[in-house]
């Protein structure tokens, strides 16, 4: 059965520039082979839950100053409308018409560059406790049944007033909090992790919670936790990839 997965989705550069995490997703792209990918993306805020049920979704340039090629690039994956409306019902969500934000395209972009797998998003509502984004999470885990992938977007460490050169060393509180975290999940300690806030240095790895909250549903989603892959960018900008088995 198809895992779910945490992916730290990182600038929106990412789309466009070589490194460890952009090789990284492409080739994890090569080994999953999913019939259609439902993202929960840290860009997409809301108090209630929402399912985009857009046939075409369009590709949301949700950021700016960056490098005009970027503002180019698009990825036209088909939605999943279907799917979107049968989910909706489930979860008892609101359906609404939304593309595809930086969160959700620029690492697919990367692990399915064909934009052949249909798309479809799930918002992250920021008003909801850690237990009931994890719950949410588990009433998704049936969709890997389907052979859909659920993905969280967001970024394992996400403080970007601390930003520093690309290559940059990790900071010991950086690795503190990626070090607990990882740690938390190698022994499916899921108590510890929806006290996320208590971890060491957690405020001052996420300023503001909606980066971390997609790992919540993810781990929901899935089993044992695997680190597929662990880098930094910019010294403060830890870009994990966990698979939930």
């Amino acid at each position: 059965m198809i895992p779910s997965l945490f992916i730290s989705h990182g600038s929106p550069m990412l789309a466009l520039t070589p490194g460890p995490s952009n090789n990284f997703l492409r080739q994890l792209g090569g080994e999953l082979t999913p019939t259609a990918i439902l993202v929960v993306s840290a860009h997409w805020e809301s108090r209630q839950l929402l399912v985009s049920t857009s046939e075409r979704p369009e590709t949301i340039h949700d950021f700016g100053g960056f490098l005009r090629e970027l503002f180019e690039c698009q990825y036209p994956a088909p939605g999943a409308p279907d799917l979107a409306l049968r989910l909706a019902r489930e979860l008892n969500a609101v359906p609404v018409e939304r593309g595809l934000d930086h969160g959700t395209w620029v690492p697919l972009s990367l692990m399915f560059p064909e934009a052949d797998v249909p798309v479809f998003s799930l918002s992250l509502p920021v008003t909801w406790s850690n237990a009931e984004l994890a719950a949410l999470g588990e009433r998704l885990a049936a969709l890997r049944e389907e052979n859909i992938l659920v993905i969280g977007s967001g970024r394992l460490t996400h403080n970007l007033a601390e930003l520093q050169a690309l290559e940059a060393p990790m900071p010991v509180w950086v690795g503190e909090f990626a070090d607990w975290v990882n740690a938390r999940l190698e022994a499916d300690d899921r108590d510890a992790l929806l006290d996320w806030e208590s971890a060491p240095k957690a405020r001052e790895n996420h300023p503001t919670p909606e980066h971390f909250l997609p790992l919540l549903v993810a781990m929901g989603a899935g089993g044992k936790a695997e680190r597929l892959h662990h880098s930094v960018e910019h010294g403060v900008l830890a870009m994990d990839v966990y698979a939930f088995a």
